[in-house]
């Protein structure tokens, strides 16, 4: 009687241990799935050991970009690049990430696929910045910069490069066309 109690106590300890570790696509200021501020490169092959990793190729650092990282399921869908904070280091940490795969999502229900809306709704709006072809909506809260086309604003708003843009210059129902989270600066 006495072992069936320890054993129904160590499996509630367990299952209580395993709830703990974030999903495989849960997004928080700390961590992407199974990667967090302190990943290093050289983790990377036992976090994503059913996955694809493609790093750049000693030799070709004058021609891309030697710090990328992309990651690709199996069946070749892409579901992030990761930049490294410094080149061709397996010790280095993980300064960005890209997301592409909309299955990855903020405890928000913020993804790649979401609108201004949903972001505007959910986070507080750090800061908008107006670059040549779109802007980039900062989010301090979970260190993500979401960047919209210029194409999903009115026409007379695109050309501006001056323009200080806030929030209700942009419309509700603009599209998200890429979605970092950066921990190089936090």
């Amino acid at each position: 009687m006495r072992l069936s109690h320890l054993g129904l106590i160590a499996t509630i300890f367990f299952a209580a241990a395993c709830s703990n570790q974030p999903g495989p696509f849960e997004i928080s200021k700390q961590h992407i799935g199974h990667l967090t501020d302190s990943t290093q490169v050289k983790d990377l092959e036992a976090i994503y050991a059913k996955d694809s990793i493609v790093r750049s190729v000693s030799g070709e650092e004058f021609s891309g970009n030697p710090n990328q990282i992309e990651i690709f399921e199996k069946g070749g869908k892409k579901l992030l690049t990761l930049t490294a904070k410094r080149a061709l280091d397996s010790t280095s940490t993980i300064s960005s990430i890209r997301i592409y795969d909309e299955r990855f999502k903020t405890e928000k229900g913020i993804t790649s696929a979401s609108t201004f809306k949903d972001i505007k709704d959910h986070y507080k709006i750090s800061r908008i910045s107006n670059l040549i072809n779109s802007i980039v909506v900062g989010v301090d809260e979970i260190n993500a910069a979401f960047t919209i086309d210029k194409e999903e604003l009115p026409a007379n708003l695109r050309f501006d490069r001056n323009l200080k843009f806030e929030a209700t210059h942009i419309p509700d129902d603009a599209k998200i066309k890429y979605f970092f989270i950066n921990w190089s600066k936090y």
